[in-house]
C-alpha cells in the first residue's frame, strides 16, 4: 500500500523560507511523477509544482521564482523548497503521485504566512 507523509509545514513570517518534504513508502518515486497541491480556506485545491519522471518542472505562475519542486530518488523523497513567502501562500500543502494502481496523497502540512 502507497504512502505518502508530509512534513515541514509550521508558521512563518511574510518573507521567510520554509522547506516541505514528502516520504514515500510502498511506492518507487524514481518511477513517477510527483506533484504539490494547497488548498486554502475556502477555496478549491490548486496544482504548485510538478516535476515528471524525467525531470521536466512546471510551476504554478503564483510561486514561479519563490519556489523549487525537487526529488530525491534515493531517499524516495520529495522536497518544495518555499521562499519569499506571502500571505496568499497559506494553505494546506499536499503531495501527491500516481501510477497504473492510483493516485495517491498525502494527509497534509499546514503552512500559515503571518505579517
Amino acid at each position: 500500500q502507497a504512502q505518502l507523509v508530509e512534513s515541514g509545514g509550521g508558521l512563518v513570517q511574510a518573507g521567510g523560507s520554509l522547506r516541505l518534504s514528502c516520504a514515500a513508502s510502498g511506492i518507487t518515486f524514481s518511477n513517477l511523477a510527483i506533484a504539490w497541491y494547497r488548498q486554502a480556506p475556502g477555496k478549491q485545491r490548486e496544482v504548485v509544482a510538478s516535476i515528471s519522471r524525467g525531470g521536466t518542472i512546471e510551476y504554478a505562475d503564483s510561486v514561479k521564482g519563490r519556489f523549487t519542486i525537487s526529488r530525491d530518488n534515493a531517499k524516495n523523497t520529495g522536497y518544495l523548497q518555499m521562499n519569499s513567502l506571502k500571505l496568499e501562500d497559506t494553505a494546506v500543502y499536499y503531495c501527491n503521485t500516481w501510477d497504473v494502481s492510483g493516485t495517491f496523497w498525502g494527509q497534509g502540512t499546514q503552512v500559515t504566512v503571518s505579517s
